[in-house]
């Protein structure tokens, strides 16, 4: 970007990012690295683009720990292991309720 900045110094290309808007590309953030203690500063989309990609790889956990626990309650519940205290379809309904907000 430095090589399509004016002679006032005025940027010619605005960067828009459908997540932050208009942002100024010069606006430093700290950043803590996920699994570590080391911190860096960086530029404010840079961050935020990181945190969304952690996002997208948490909910991917979230969803196959979900069906792991899923398939184990099944299994648990149809061997008959929690029979004599849960019956296996309150067992099941309770699996397959998910915790997103309304």
């Amino acid at each position: 970007m430095k090589g399509l900045e004016g002679t006032s110094g005025k940027q010619l290309v605005k960067e828009i990012c459908p997540t932050c808007g208009d942002h100024d590309p010069k606006e430093d953030t700290w950043l803590m690295f996920p699994g570590s203690d080391i911190f860096a500063r960086v530029p404010f989309h840079v961050a935020h683009t990181v945190l969304d990609k952690d996002q997208e790889r948490l909910d991917y956990d979230t969803k196959k720990l979900q069906s792991f626990v899923k398939e184990k309650s099944f299994v648990i519940s149809e061997k008959g292991a929690l029979a004599d205290r849960i019956s296996p379809g309150i067992v099941k309904s309770l699996v397959s309720l998910t915790d997103k907000p309304k």
